[in-house]
């Protein structure tokens, strides 16, 4: 008798939408595996800068995808809110990929056919791996490209001041004196590349339920979500 595949929720939306911070605690409350797609692609715009390549060199990136360990740790006891760890190789690689540049840089690279079809395995792979009960997986295409058929799917939404506002309160705390301005000029950048891209744009698939985050606090969106999901849980059985 086959496995039955573990349950699968993908979260979708813009930067800034609260998809990483909903996505883990989400996960955390259903005793999920977490799988951050957009650490994937940082990841890769990080080992992609680091060599020299260009975001837009398709041999190059494509050489380089085979060489790029990515994985994932849990947060050490004390830091779970930091999220989950991001290694390349043996380095932690967790602040390096969450700079502005990388943050365009990821758009860049995931913009391009070769890495996608590279990594989409990888993304399949870790959500479905022995011992995951279900799997909650945030990016760009989740439901529309990685998983068309997962179990739940949810796109996130919040107007683009809303959420430069909440990249630019981030950036303070770790330091980067960027002004909102500038946050939310990239952000607005990253929304036209990301939604116009040819290869897997962003967009909410058709049976995604879309949540508005903007005037909500991250608990009610957690909620919303965890409701939906375990609803869907018990009538799959």
């Amino acid at each position: 008798m086959t496995a039955r595949r573990p349950f699968i929720v993908g979260v979708d939306g813009p930067a800034g939408a609260g998809k990483s911070t909903t996505s883990r605690r989400l996960a955390a409350r259903l005793g999920f595996a977490m799988v951050d797609t957009g650490a994937i692609y940082r990841a890769v715009a990080l080992a992609a800068s680091r060599g020299g390549i260009a975001f837009d060199d398709d041999a190059r990136l494509g050489a380089l995808l085979p060489e790029v360990r990515i994985r994932f740790e849990p947060a050490p006891p004390g830091a779970e809110a930091a999220g989950q760890r991001v290694f390349i190789g043996d380095e932690d690689v967790s602040q390096a990929i969450r700079t502005p540049p990388m943050s365009l840089g990821a758009s860049a690279v995931s913009a391009r056919p070769v890495v996608r079809a590279g990594l989409l395995d990888l993304q399949r792979r870790l959500a479905t791996a022995p011992g995951n009960r279900g799997a909650v997986l945030e990016g760009r295409d989740i439901g529309t490209v990685v998983f068309p058929d997962a179990d739940a799917k949810f796109f996130l939404i919040a107007p683009d001041e809303v959420r430069a506002r909440r990249r630019f309160l981030e950036l303070q705390a770790k330091g980067d004196p960027q002004p909102f301005e500038a946050v939310l000029a990239d952000q607005r950048k990253r929304d036209r590349d990301d939604s116009s891209r040819d290869v897997a744009p962003l967009r909410a698939a058709d049976d995604a339920v879309t949540v508005d985050t903007g005037g909500v606090s991250l608990d009610e969106v957690v909620e919303r979500l965890a409701r939906e999901v375990l609803a869907r849980v018990a009538a799959r059985g």
